[in-house]
């Protein structure tokens, strides 16, 4: 009885010690494995910066938040990334462009993953511009993080151009005309949802 007694403690001992471990191998198998797919996943994050050949920055290689739009252009597949989006439209030969391209060109690199800020040139993509009603440039797109046009409380005061519909009266689109400077940029970007 005292053999069948010692060794019913040995087994109850040896299940309170591989009980135990067993959960903490468990969980570090677990572990081990999100990790190597948030390794993974940054590896193909927004986050991560190239450059091409032309010194448009790509995020993760992704041609949807390089700086310059250079072909193709989908405003709703840009919505979809969750992100405030401003297009800058404007060409090279206008003085007020120029003053604007280094700041756009900043807000690309260092707002990669919190919002999209992509440069049309109107002169090489002028069909990209069929969908907008502007006659000036440097002329600014903006598009809430949610997807829907930007709508400020004070438009006048920013001198914004809210463009509606003419069937459903609904706000379409929302665009500046002219300069402003990084700080009203990061602000409006702020106020349109970003993070």
């Amino acid at each position: 009885m005292k053999n069948s007694t010692d060794s019913q403690t040995k087994n109850n001992l040896a299940l309170k010690i591989i009980i135990p471990v067993l959960l903490v191998i468990v969980v570090a198998g677990i572990w081990a494995v999100k990790n190597a797919q948030q390794k993974k996943d940054l590896t193909n994050d927004t986050t991560i910066v190239k450059t091409d050949a032309q010194g448009n920055t790509q995020a993760g290689g992704n041609p949807d938040f390089a700086y310059a739009v250079t072909g193709d252009f989908n405003v709703e597949k840009l919505k979809s990334y969750g992100l405030p989006i401003i297009i800058e439209f404007g060409a090279d030969w206008c003085a007020p462009c120029k003053q604007m391209k280094p700041i756009v060109t900043a807000l690309n690199k260092e707002l990669v993953g919190k919002a999209i800020v992509r440069y049309i040139d109107t002169d090489k993509y002028g069909s990209l511009l069929s969908d907008y009603n502007f006659q000036y440039i440097p002329t600014q797109l903006f598009i809430n993080a949610d997807g829907t046009p930007y709508n400020p409380a004070n438009a006048a005061k920013i001198q914004m151009d809210l463009h509606y519909d003419s069937v459903t009266n609904e706000l379409d689109y929302t665009t500046h005309t002219g300069t402003l400077t990084k700080q009203e940029l990061l602000s409006i970007l702020e106020e349109m949802g970003m993070k």
